[in-house]
């Protein structure tokens, strides 16, 4: 018989193992669907919460914004008629007071004549020639007086009104008039109300 083939066992290999079981569910309670349910609903509104409120305080912010623009574009104006009001205001005092010492200065010369003397002293004694500006009426009017001044050459001038005056030296400029004096005399009230 040498047909004959020789058997061979076959090789045994350890059996395969079982399928993994799957894990035996079991279904929530109640209670655990209701606690899940309270937390995702708490969770949610939280984060809403915090959007919501991150978003109003940028509008709140935006529209903080637009008022301060809108306010200032108010204020500038306001600012700048309040300047032009209290000019005009201290413009009219000016002309007001202006108005009745010219009136004064014609009743009573003496007020005049003591003013050109102030200044004549505040142009100093050391000055060769001054010239002496005054309307013509109040030239003529404090003449006997002023010709009496050595060193002083006296001018009548039309483009000073009643009651102004102008001197002149060689390093001094007065400018007496109504108006620069009483503009001074505000000056220093409002720097004083200021302060």
């Amino acid at each position: 018989m040498s047909n004959a083939v020789r058997w061979a066992a076959p090789e045994l290999a350890p059996p395969p193992p079982p399928p993994p079981q799957e894990p035996v569910r079991h279904m929530p309670s109640v209670e655990e669907v209701q606690a899940i349910e309270e937390a995702a609903h708490a969770e949610g509104y939280a984060r809403g919460h915090a959007e919501g409120v991150a978003a109003g305080q940028a509008e709140v912010r935006r529209i903080a914004a637009q008022m301060e623009g809108i306010l200032d574009a108010f204020t500038r104006p306001l600012a700048r008629l309040d300047a032009e009001v209290g000019d005009a205001l201290g413009d009219l005092a000016v002309r007001i007071a202006g108005a009745l010492l010219r009136r004064d200065y014609a009743a009573e010369p003496a007020l005049l004549e003591a003013l050109v003397r102030e200044a004549l002293e505040l142009a100093g004694s050391d000055q060769r020639q001054l010239e002496l500006r005054l309307h013509p009426d109040d030239l003529a009017m404090l003449a006997p007086q002023l010709l009496a001044l050595e060193g002083v050459r006296l001018s009548g001038d039309t483009t000073l009104a009643r009651g102004d005056l102008r001197l002149h030296a060689d390093s001094v400029r007065i400018d007496g008039s109504l108006s620069t004096r009483l503009n001074a005399v505000l000056q220093r009230i409002v720097s004083g109300a200021g302060a």
